[in-house]
Parts: C-alpha cells; sequence; structure tokens
C-alpha cells in the first residue's frame, strides 16, 4: 500500500466514533539507573530518577486511537481508590469518555508496575484483583452501549482475563451490535470463557490462538506461511468463532490475516528496533478496527496495524503512534 492510499484511508479517520469494552488499568513505569547490586540479596538496585503513569488495558487502546479520532469512549470498571481517581484523569486529560464505566466501591483498579533501567525491564508488578460486574451492573452497560450505538462506527472488547467482560455481557452487546451492522472486533485471552461467535474480527497473538485452538505449543516456524501448526490454528479458529477475518499476531515475525474464502496474508515485521513490546497488542486492534471503518480492505488495515505496532515497540512504555510516525513508516518502509 502506497502512502496516499494511506492518507486516504486515514483521512477518513477524523468522524469516526470507537467504543473500547474491557478490562481498564493502570501502567506505571518506574524509570531509573542500575549502580550497584543490594548487599540484602543479589538483586540490583535501582536508582529512581522519575515515575510515569498511562492508561493501560482497554484504556490504552483507547489512547491509540485518540491519536486518530476525536471521539473515544471506554467501558469497563475501576474502583473508589487513588488509583481509579488517577486513571479518570488521565482519560479526562485526553479527553476519552469514560460516562459508561462503572466505580464501584468493591473493585480494586488494576494497576500493572514496570521497572526499568536502560531501557530493560527490571521486573513488573501487578496489583490486581479479577472481578466481574454484576447482573444489574450488566444490565446497566448494556443499557448505555445501546444509547451509543446509533452514533458509533466501531465496537473494540479489550480482554485482559481480569473479569469485566463476562461471557452474558459479551453476549448481550455483540447482539445489538450485529443486528445495528456495527464493525466489531476483539483481543482475546484464551484463559477467558468468551464465545467470539460471529464478530467482524478477533486478533489472538500466536500463543492465543493455539491455545484457542486447543493446539500444544510449538517454536515459530520461518517463515510463517509454511507454519502448518499456525495454518491449522488459523483455520479452526475461522471455524470456532464464526468470525469473518482472524488477524494472529507473530511477535518479531510480523502478522498473519486469514479470510473465510480467502488464503492466509502473511505481513511481515516493520519493527527496525524493539524498546519495549508492552501494549503493542493494543495498538494493532486499535488501528486494525480504525482501519475497517475507513474502508481499508483487510490486508490494508493488517498493514496499518502492523506499521502502527512496529513504530510503538521502538519506544520505552506503553506508547501511542501519531498519524505522522504512521505515515512515515510506510515512506521508510518503501526507501528500503
Amino acid at each position: 500500500m502506497n502512502t496516499q492510499r494511506l492518507k486516504a484511508i486515514l483521512g477518513r479517520a477524523k468522524t469516526k466514533r470507537v467504543l473500547v469494552i474491557g478490562d481498564l488499568m493502570l501502567d506505571e513505569f518506574v524509570l531509573g539507573k542500575v549502580g550497584r547490586i543490594s548487599p540484602e540479596a543479589p538483586v540490583p538496585v535501582v536508582e529512581v530518577t522519575r515515575e510515569i503513569f498511562y492508561p493501560g488495558g482497554a484504556a490504552n487502546v483507547a489512547r491509540n486511537l485518540r491519536e486518530f479520532i476525536s471521539n473515544v469512549a471506554v467501558v469497563g470498571m475501576f474502583g473508589i481508590d487513588r488509583w481509579g481517581r488517577h486513571l479518570c484523569d488521565l482519560l479526562a486529560e485526553q479527553k476519552i469518555g469514560t460516562a459508561a464505566a462503572i466505580e464501584d466501591e468493591h473493585c480494586r483498579t488494576t494497576v500493572k508496575t514496570r521497572i526499568i533501567a536502560r531501557n530493560q525491564q527490571i521486573v513488573r508488578v501487578d496489583r490486581e484483583e479479577a472481578r466481574s460486574p454484576s447482573p444489574a451492573q450488566v444490565s446497566r452497560i448494556v443499557a448505555s452501549v445501546r444509547r451509543r450505538l446509533a452514533k458509533t462506527d466501531a465496537i473494540i472488547f479489550e480482554d485482559y482475563g481480569k473479569g469485566f467482560l463476562s461471557p452474558e455481557l459479551v453476549r448481550r452487546i455483540c447482539d445489538q451490535a450485529r443486528r445495528a451492522g456495527k464493525i466489531v472486533t476483539a483481543d482475546p485471552n484464551p484463559d477467558h470463557p468468551v464465545k467470539w461467535r460471529w464478530v467482524t474480527a478477533v486478533k489472538p497473538n500466536r500463543n492465543e490462538a493455539f491455545l484457542a485452538a486447543g493446539i500444544p505449543a510449538s517454536d515459530p516456524v520461518e517463515p510463517p506461511t509454511k507454519d502448518k501448526l499456525l495454518l491449522k490454528a488459523g483455520k479452526i479458529l475461522l471455524g470456532k468463532w464464526q468470525t469473518k477475518l482472524l488477524l494472529i499476531t507473530l511477535g518479531e515475525h510480523g502478522m498473519m490475516r486469514f479470510e473465510r474464502g480467502e488464503k492466509p496474508h502473511y505481513i511481515p515485521t516493520k519493527a527496525r528496533e524493539v524498546f519495549d513490546v508492552s501494549g503493542a497488542g493494543d495498538t494493532a486492534i486499535a488501528l486494525f478496527t480504525l482501519a475497517l471503518c475507513c474502508d481499508a480492505t483487510p490486508v490494508e488495515a493488517a498493514e496499518i496495524a502492523n506499521h502502527a505496532s512496529a513504530v510503538v515497540v521502538g519506544k520505552v512504555g506503553t506508547a501511542t503512534v501519531t498519524p505522522e510516525e504512521l505515515t512515515a513508516s510506510f515512506q521508510n518502509d518503501r526507501l528500503v
């Protein structure tokens, strides 16, 4: 795809409205330097230089979309605690809607703390408590989504397996969205028993795809077009989920697009440097969905997602990609 076609697709993005539904989190990055080993234990001592907070999980998907569109909102659940307040403040600063989110006094806001020195992650500390919405909260969420559906172009389900996306919630929202003819995509968690039937597209990574397909884990085969187990997993999942599109991300090897009635299409990675893969999947599902909303073909949408992911893994933290950076990635690719 050339840059003119990319600009035509992105030119349609400004008017789009996307709703991101899933597990909301707060990402904390503690940056520092290591100068010695602790005398208490054989571990490095990190001298902290700064701390950064970003919206994480489903909120990071919304954050990626916000670089391209003005109307994006999240639906999820967070606690009445300092972390929840901090997350809400960050979302408000970025003008990401939270009116449909649930504030629950019994919920503990999920926080992922990554300690990084010299661009290398040393350890991650998770503070979380899986919790599903109550039947009354599910009904409230479904009603809220129904009110917004007419003015929504796409829905993205972001499942980090923290409990918010209950099977009942997903089923009821998917039924509404399908009747309304909306684009619905999902970034699944294989440990969470949600049936992603009839959605427009599902985007697992390779390990998630194998788990969902019931295929034992195996080492990747290069090139991926010769990876028989990967091709088998794609075929199984198209049938299992009855989805039109399946995009399997392959880390440093790129992505593979599966589509009913079409041959699998492989997109090699565009990443030149990899500093941090945190949130790369969030970027992929965000840009893949947005491109589909803007009338990109499935292959074009996958190429856009692939380039966007390549940009963010070259940054530290759960980063986003701007339209200018995405365009530059395509331009640089043509010069190679």
